[in-house]
């Protein structure tokens, strides 16, 4: 037999970038993602924001670092480019709250009624849908359409979130981030307790209660440029655990809060260094999405993306 080569971390770190560089590959790694992955790659960011950075790439391969769901969007918008999952176990667990089939069966409930998709959903969810949104631009996408009524899928808490800010008669889907819906009003409070001074920062997808406390509402972009231009040096912050690595490198004179260790999404945490080495010496598993459920899908994303952002 022959001798087994064990790497080190730097050395792993060095032959992803060779190995990288020899492929074409574009690493691209959500904000969410272990500190590790997040500082090798080439480009961090939001589900949404990431696959329009592969699709405006000329690097003919991308290795997404995040869960399922983001690796399908990436391959909705750039399908003639190879999309590649470390972990394809790494699902999401509000994505898998809803169902095409089930889908179908509300809207024949709601006849008329514009579907607005969470862009945390599968292909297939987005396919069936009328328009796509973000953490970010929910309250816009919704406000933009003429219909009085929606349907919100698949977060309950975005969904009441988006309905406090809005006319429209707004219908629930029942799904739910669980790593953000286990958060509680006595966590709140405790940091509070302990860091008096704190501003207090909630991603939308939390528990209504839980954004009732918040001095700041916003996505894991939004909440970047909040702390970069607010003159508070402690901020409490209400999201998985992984945003605090880009929030201190690029905020060193400030101090970054997590108020509960539930707070960590375990899919989030599955893909290591090891996991992107394997996937660019197999170049598999590879994320495709049917043309059939493609199509559909990418008209959801691009309605979104025609909606103004002033």
């Amino acid at each position: 037999m022959g001798k087994v080569t064990v790497m080190n971390q730097a050395e792993i770190i060095q032959e992803i970038r060779r190995l990288a560089k020899e492929r074409d590959a574009l690493i691209l790694a959500h904000n969410y993602q272990r500190d590790e992955i997040q500082a090798l790659a080439d480009i961090t960011g939001d589900s949404l924001g990431l696959s329009m950075e592969a699709a405006a790439t000329d690097k003919q391969v991308i290795v997404f670092c995040g869960v399922h769901f983001m690796a399908e969007s990436a391959a909705i918008l750039s399908p003639e480019k190879t999309v590649l999952l470390p972990r394809p176990d790494a699902g999401c667990p509000m994505a898998d709250m809803v169902t095409p089939e089930g889908l179908r069966e509300v809207k024949a409930q709601l006849p008329g009624v514009p579907v607005v998709t969470y862009v945390n959903s599968s292909a297939a969810v987005k396919a069936e849908s009328d328009i796509c949104c973000t953490s970010a631009n929910a309250i816009k996408v919704v406000n933009s359409l003429l219909e009085p009524e929606v349907l919100l899928v698949p977060d309950r808490n975005l969904g009441r979130y988006i309905a406090r800010h809005t006319d429209k008669t707004c219908h629930f889907w029942e799904g739910y981030c669980p790593t953000h819906d286990r958060f509680t009003v006595a966590d709140v409070d405790a940091a509070r307790a302990k860091h008096p001074d704190a501003l207090f920062l909630a991603h939308p997808e939390c528990p209504p209660e839980i954004l009732a406390k918040a001095d700041h509402i916003g996505s894991t972009s939004g909440m970047y440029d909040y702390v970069r231009q607010s003159p508070a040096k402690t901020f409490i912050v209400g999201t998985e655990a992984g945003i605090l690595f880009r929030m201190r490198n690029e905020n060193p004179d400030k101090e970054f809060v997590l108020p509960t260790s539930r707070l960590v999404c375990p899919n989030m945490k599955l893909t290591a260094l090891e996991d992107v080495l394997k996937v660019l010496q197999t170049m598999e598993p590879r994320i495709t999405v049917p043309e059939e459920v493609r199509i559909p899908a990418k008209r959801a994303l691009d309605r979104m993306l025609a909606v103004p952002r002033d």
